[in-house]
């Protein structure tokens, strides 16, 4: 989703960098962007699961129905695969030449 989305603001992005963006400024926005998606999603996803253990909690053997270390490692996890597929779209962006991204139109 964030690659399909730096591809639809090309144009955009080629707009900021001609007004003097930098690319950190860009990767910076674009990984926010995605990154606060990610986070939105985890959260929502803890509560989910918390609800999801409690029900299933006779099927757990060996690992109480909230184990801390559990939710905590899956959420790094997650964030961390999140952060990469950010930043490849976000590096991509960051390269974008001013001039070829305002005559993609």
């Amino acid at each position: 989703m964030i690659s399909y989305s730096v591809a639809q603001r090309t144009h955009e992005v080629g707009i900021r960098m001609a007004l003097g963006a930098s690319p950190a400024a860009v990767l910076g926005l674009v990984l926010r962007q995605g990154m606060g998606l990610a986070m939105i999603g985890v959260a929502c996803g803890l509560v989910g699961s918390f609800v999801a253990t409690r029900a299933m909690s006779s099927l757990l053997y060996g690992v109480s129905a909230t184990d801390p270390a559990t939710f905590v490692l899956i959420s790094a996890v997650l964030l961390g695969i999140a952060l990469l597929a950010c930043y490849i779209p976000a590096r991509r962006a960051a390269k974008v030449e001013p001039m070829e991204a305002l005559r993609c139109q």
